[in-house]
């Protein structure tokens, strides 16, 4: 897929696939959130003037963690183990997001695409176990709720 920045920073515009089928700005965001981004500088002609190198991926210790942590996918109720799970970064990495485990989550793809479609929320308890904050039309008060399925240590 190739996109500008504004389609990821702003959520505006949109993205291509090497097919030709052009994509949302909130379906390049989506996308985004579990590809490998390579960013790239293009000069006015097209020529590569900068290409980046992207360190946003949760694997290898910093997925065992949130593995450790989270016990499979951690919105409320939800019971899909850990193989079936996304880590979802809680502040997005184009914002700035670090690949951290106290900014990671780990979500089954159903409920990332639920996260990613707005009006649910995700923080870091006190504890720093991932606390879901539901919307207004669900839970009027907003308080947050925690997935109770997974046995924690």
């Amino acid at each position: 897929m190739t996109t500008q920045l504004d389609a990821l920073t702003g959520r505006l515009g949109g993205g291509e696939m090497d097919t030709g089928v052009m994509l949302s700005a909130a379906t390049v965001r989506r996308l985004a959130c579990d590809a490998e981004l390579v960013p790239a500088v293009l000069g006015g002609d097209g020529a590569v003037l900068d290409l980046g190198r992207s360190k946003r991926l949760y694997v290898g210790s910093a997925r065992r963690a949130l593995v450790l942590r989270d016990g499979g996918c951690a919105f409320p109720a939800c019971d899909r183990p850990p193989r079936w799970c996304q880590a979802h970064h809680v502040v997005s990495w184009v914002d700035g997001g670090p690949t951290t485990q106290s900014n990671g989550v780990l979500l089954c793809g159903y409920h990332h695409r639920l996260i990613h479609r707005g009006g649910w929320q995700v923080r870091p308890g006190l504890d720093g176990r991932p606390d879901f904050i539901p919307p207004p039309h669900i839970d009027p008060g907003r308080r947050p709720m925690r997935n109770l399925y997974h046995r924690r240590m």
